[in-house]
């Protein structure tokens, strides 16, 4: 029943922002546009990333906002955007380490990073998401193969709380 009026309250918060993102047309969502936001649960874990977002991807962010991240500025951005694209984080990792020490460099990975394929990463490169210990490695290779991101929410949130799940999905993708 908790799920229920959850999933409610959630779909009418999501049904009010979209009609705020219309230029403030109050314009009802239609069943279709309902039926396409997904489950509630899948609504839950949106808005869960929505509220940690903030990593952006290497290959897509502009010059400008990697520049805006502290411990790039404008050299280092440029740097990176030379760069691309970037094969995996690895590659990405190894970019940062020419010019950065290896704290610095991580402490960039926090705000800048090359999605990792859950299906297909490397050890290596599952063991560069900040924050990542021994045990969280395994258990990111233990439920290969991932067939949604449902399914890494499930799993991985049997080791961790969902503020946690949430900011791993930042840096993995399928």
């Amino acid at each position: 029943m908790r799920k229920l009026v959850y999933s409610a309250a959630l779909a009418t918060t999501a049904i009010t922002l979209s009609a705020c993102s219309d230029g403030g047309a109050d314009v009802p969502a239609t069943d279709t546009e309902m039926t396409d936001a997904g489950t509630g649960e899948d609504m839950a874990a949106d808005a869960a990333m929505g509220e940690t977002s903030g990593v952006l991807d290497a290959n897509a962010a502009t010059e400008e906002e990697l520049a805006a991240i502290e411990g790039v500025g404008p050299e280092l951005a440029a740097a990176i955007v030379a760069g691309r694209p970037y094969d995996n984080v690895g590659a990405f990792n190894a970019a940062l380490l020419e010019t950065l020490g290896e704290e610095e460099a991580a402490a960039v990975r926090e705000r800048v990073f090359v999605p990792i394929n859950l299906n297909t990463a490397s050890r290596e490169d599952i063991e560069l998401i900040p924050g990542m210990t021994d045990r969280m490695v395994h258990e990111f290779e233990e439920y290969r193969p991932y067939e949604d991101m449902a399914e890494f929410d499930r799993e991985i949130g049997k080791y961790v709380d969902e503020e946690e799940v949430a900011r791993f999905r930042q840096y993995v993708t399928l």
